[in-house]
């Protein structure tokens, strides 16, 4: 299809197809913000265009801190792309606008820490997922060894990670006297805001012990939880929005009709409106995102291991299985909601049974293999301090025993039918040297794996509770598979 999505093809959209109610040659950057992938497109971005008919100065700038795929796709579209909310019920799509341009981030180092610095720019908000911090997931402390934090230590400069771009904005502005914008944390950390905080402080402490104390004092970084699941978009996808809008569009995102955005309110600068698209602004986002993390976050992971290796190619496939939908309940209910302490007000039975069915949304098709990415920085705060609550608490731990074996079985790279799995890791080739260790071995691998403290902590190794209960999950996972292993554990 030779025409494409772009500003002078708006009017040409189909009636059904929802546009930017608002004049983009009158908006202005107020945000940028880093990371530019799926997630971002369709959530904050979305909430961002919601008010940009009212609030016209918060205008996105996107980076990209690695790949310059989206601004390849994007910038010839100005910025634009289809939003695909998909349900049983069908498809609705909305062109998106809030994005006015894309920067990548290795290519124009200076150009983007130029925006940055602008005393417009107010929020850097940032999905970079849990690896982008350069942190340690046990601790949540900065990774002072990482690769990209030596280098942007040594070339402050011209860094290339997420925290050195934002921390040499930051110094840059003290420097000329511009007040610090708000750092925004939008991914799956635990209490995200002061995770990042803590990161970024310690990391300017290692330029300037001054700098360090400002960034602790001066700088505001409000928690967050976001809630809203982004599959990759397919070859099919695209072809399908193409036949919809009369045009190609390179990069639509595909999402679900649900979203939520919790957020504290704490922006010395300013902040777009967001609750007039629906955010929620509280005064402590922690009980609110354990609630996400372990629940749906948590499910998610269980679902994607255990998924994967039972040949489900998408958590639909896998929730299909009244046993895998059994154990997914009995996670949520007997061994997750009772280490949540949630406000009043709070339905947690409704959240529970609506993220049943948001996993069971066929027209989603969010792959187990895709969620399953990254497993060593989301095991931490997914499973590990579930866990914890419930050794502290003397109570049993059954299910997410099994989510961190199926876990333990899946990175040793082969499947069930021995098979390969491309394992995604920033640990992977740790991950394949300990499997190798351990011969096949169920016992061994466990042992191994229990030593890498970056994942585990020095804590959860040395309790046998823990370690006996991974071990004897993983070893059946082993011996019957994981359909058998669900299917005794659900039905027990």
């Amino acid at each position: 299809m030779s025409k494409r999505l772009n500003e002078t093809n708006l009017a040409d959209l189909p009636a059904s197809v929802h546009k930017p109610p608002y004049d983009r040659k009158a908006v202005t950057p107020g945000i940028v913000h880093l990371g530019v992938g799926a997630f971002h497109r369709a959530h904050q971005a979305v909430y961002t265009d919601d008010v940009l008919g009212h609030y016209p100065q918060w205008g996105i700038v996107a980076a990209s801190l690695r790949s310059p795929d989206t601004y390849d796709a994007l910038s010839p579209q100005d910025g634009l792309y289809t939003v695909s909310v998909r349900s049983r019920d069908g498809e609705a799509l909305r062109i998106i606008g809030s994005i006015g341009r894309v920067i990548v981030a290795p290519e124009a180092v200076e150009d983007l820490l130029t925006v940055m610095c602008d005393p417009a720019i107010r929020i850097v908000s940032l999905t970079v997922t849990e690896k982008g911090y350069c942190h340690d997931p046990a601790t949540g402390a900065l990774n002072e060894a990482h690769p990209d934090i030596v280098h942007d230590l040594a070339n402050r400069h011209q860094p290339r990670s997420a925290p050195g771009f934002i921390v040499e904005a930051l110094r840059r502005r003290r420097t000329s006297g511009v007040p610090p914008f708000t750092v925004l944390s939008c991914d799956n950390l635990p209490s995200n805001g002061r995770t990042v905080k803590r990161v970024l402080a310690r990391y300017a402490e290692l330029i300037d012990q001054d700098l360090g104390r400002f960034m602790a004092t001066e700088v505001a970084f409000p928690s967050t939880m976001v809630d809203r699941i982004v599959p990759a978009t397919s070859d099919a996808d695209r072809e399908r929005v193409a036949q919809a809008l009369g045009m190609s569009d390179a990069w639509p995102v595909v999402t679900e009709p649900f979203t939520q955005w919790v957020i504290e309110d704490d922006f010395p600068q300013g902040r777009p409106a967001w609750e007039m698209a629906g955010a929620e602004f509280v005064a402590d986002v922690e009980p609110y995102e354990h609630m996400k993390l372990r629940l749906l976050n948590g499910s998610h992971s269980t679902l994607a291991y255990l998924g994967y290796l039972a040949d489900y190619e998408t958590v639909s496939d896998a929730m299909a299985d009244p046993f895998f939908e059994r154990l997914v309940r009995g996670l949520m209910d007997e061994e997750v909601t009772p280490t949540l302490h949630m406000p009043p007000g709070a339905d947690l039975v409704s959240y529970k049974t609506a993220l049943i069915e948001r996993f069971k949304n066929p027209a989603l098709r969010h792959r187990t293999w895709q969620i399953a990415m990254d497993g060593s920085q989301k095991l931490p705060q997914r499973l590990l301090g579930t866990v914890r609550d419930r050794l502290n608490a003397g109570a049993p731990f059954r299910r997410l025993a099994l989510g961190i074996a199926a876990w333990m079985r899946y990175v040793t790279g082969v499947d069930e039918r021995g098979l390969p799995i491309d394992v995604r890791d920033p640990m992977a080739a740790r991950l394949r040297t300990h499997a190798k260790r351990a011969g096949g071995s169920p016992e061994k691998l466990a042992q191994e794996l229990f030593s890498l403290r970056e994942i585990f902590g020095d804590d959860l190794p040395a309790d046998y509770h823990f370690t006996d209960s991974v071990t004897a999950a993983l070893a059946q996972l082993y011996a019957q598979g994981a359909r058998k292993t669900v299917l005794d554990l659900a039905s027990a």
